[in-house]
């Protein structure tokens, strides 16, 4: 990536810090985070770099590789933008977020990101801009943050500056990965521990081409039908601290109690927990087929009862399963458009997806982006 050369053209000087921020799969746990539960996540070798200086008069400027003009704010008066420079309010919103939690950058900075990741496929580019800004400023005003509260103000960032009502699952992940294992993240209590990989497995991510635009999409919507459903469920349950803590048979249990639509996505939410714990007990013993069996079940549940599949991701999924070399595969990240990731052998490789892809092109009119990811490290200073 080329952040510090950009920076160079743009602002006519060398940055004082590099930050690099890994994108992430979401492996299992499809919209548990908000819901109080358990989620897998693997941070990947892929992700946000910013290269950024101090700046003067409390002036931010920023700028990236992959948009227009320069974006200039004032720490004093910082609001949400909108139209095209709307990118720019998740490093508005760490600012805000530092602000609020008394870290001083009074004097404004310059900042400027680059990306390999691919917009759009659901593996949170807009959290790896939050967590590339929080660790570049953390180490330009040497603020001493912790990990876990870079975590935590990265997704307060997004939820009241940005306006994303996401739960902990990206931030957490880009902040606490590791190389070879996936990031176990407990949402109730924000605590963050890994889980080791077997070395031979290997991530394919497939981009069905359909923007993956959660702002716009149905996010907001499923998140305040998951509380409904927990506020009827906690009439019978007075002793629940979240939608996790009801048991599936108590969901069916209260079925009539519950719109068709409410029953739907609690019943997602309460099976996707235990299957988020299935996959952690599954890994401890290496059985990688009941791992495969498990996100092709959480495929099946995001699309018949949490609904935020859609025809291109299901059609990806049906075909990729049917291969040889794939354990299992599943939409990643809020739905709606976006990605699958295929989790395959290391014998996996384009020429052994080319005949789905070929057949998506031929349903779909657009061949599906595709390419390999590793897991990788959480976000960290470059340069300095």
């Amino acid at each position: 990536m080329r952040a510090a050369e950009v920076f160079l053209e743009r602002f006519g000087s060398s940055p004082t810090v590099r930050s690099f921020a890994p994108g992430r799969i979401e492996f299992i746990g499809n919209h548990v985070d908000y819901n109080g539960g358990p989620v897998l996540g693997a941070a990947i070798d892929r992700g946000v770099e910013a290269a950024a200086s101090i700046g003067t008069n409390g002036r931010v400027r920023l700028y990236s590789a992959h948009f227009g003009d320069v974006v200039e704010a004032d720490l004093d008066r910082l609001a949400p933008l909108k139209g095209s420079a709307a990118w720019a309010n998740y490093p508005l919103g760490v600012a805000w977020a530092l602000a609020k939690h008394g870290c001083s950058v009074a004097n404004g900075f310059n900042m400027v990101f680059d990306s390999d990741l691919p917009a759009g496929a659901g593996l949170s580019s807009s959290a790896a801009i939050e967590l590339a800004t929080a660790t570049a400023l953390n180490g330009l005003f040497d603020l001493k943050i912790e990990r876990q509260d870079m975590a935590r103000w990265c997704r307060e960032a997004e939820n009241e500056f940005a306006g994303m009502p996401c739960g902990i699952l990206d931030q957490g992940t880009s902040a606490f990965g590791q190389a070879g294992r996936l990031v176990l993240i407990d949402c109730r209590n924000e605590t963050f521990g890994t889980v080791p990989l077997p070395e031979a497995l290997r991530f394919w991510i497939f981009n069905t081409g359909k923007k993956h635009a959660l702002l716009d999409s149905l996010y907001a919507t499923r998140r305040r039908e998951c509380e409904e459903a927990f506020a009827v469920l906690r009439t019978f349950r007075p002793d629940a601290e979240c939608l996790v803590d009801i048991q599936p048979e108590e969901v069916v249990l209260r079925r009539d109690e519950l719109r068709p639509e409410l029953y739907r996505r609690a019943m997602h939410i309460v099976n996707e927990t235990q299957r988020v714990r299935s996959v952690s007990r599954a890994l401890e013993k290496d059985d990688i087929n009941a791992v495969g069996r498990l996100l092709v079940e959480s495929h099946a549940s995001s699309r018949d009862l949490f609904e935020n599949s859609c025809a291109e991701l299901d059609f990806l999924v049906e075909r990729l399963v049917n291969l040889p070399e794939v354990y299992g595969a599943r939409l990643t990240g809020g739905g709606f458009g976006g990605a699958v990731m295929a989790m395959t052998t290391a014998r996996f490789s384009v020429e052994s997806a080319s005949p789905v892809m070929a057949s998506y092109a031929k349903r779909f009119g657009i061949e599906p982006a595709v390419f390999s990811a590793r897991t990788g490290d959480g976000s960290h200073v470059l340069a300095r």
